[in-house]
């Protein structure tokens, strides 16, 4: 019989760093994927990437407004916001008539 062998993960059976599940994407990349959401939502597509950034860059923040706050995640919110309210009063100013098209 090999003494000891195995038998570390009787003491420790997780890694200080991995106590979580991780099912999803990490915080940092949720607030990059809403920059880039919120940023692309300004040329295309504006009224389903806007409301995709703000829930990326709220899921990024941790749910929360307390507490430090990632600079991208932060960001990815308040460009997701404009953009949504941007395409909302594009769309609410193309009615019949207006000669947007």
């Amino acid at each position: 019989m090999m003494a000891g062998f195995g038998q570390s993960t009787r003491r420790h059976p997780r890694s200080r760093n991995r106590t979580r599940s991780r099912t999803g994407p990490d915080r940092a990349t949720l607030g990059i994927i809403g920059l880039v959401c919120a940023i692309a939502g300004f040329f295309v597509l504006g009224i389903v990437l806007g409301p995709v950034a703000i829930v990326c860059g709220w899921l990024a923040m941790g749910r929360s407004w307390a507490g430090a706050r990632p600079v991208a995640a932060l960001v990815a919110v308040v460009l997701g916001a404009i953009d949504t309210l941007l395409a909302l009063v594009w769309l609410v100013g193309a009615g019949p008539g207006t000669g947007l098209f």
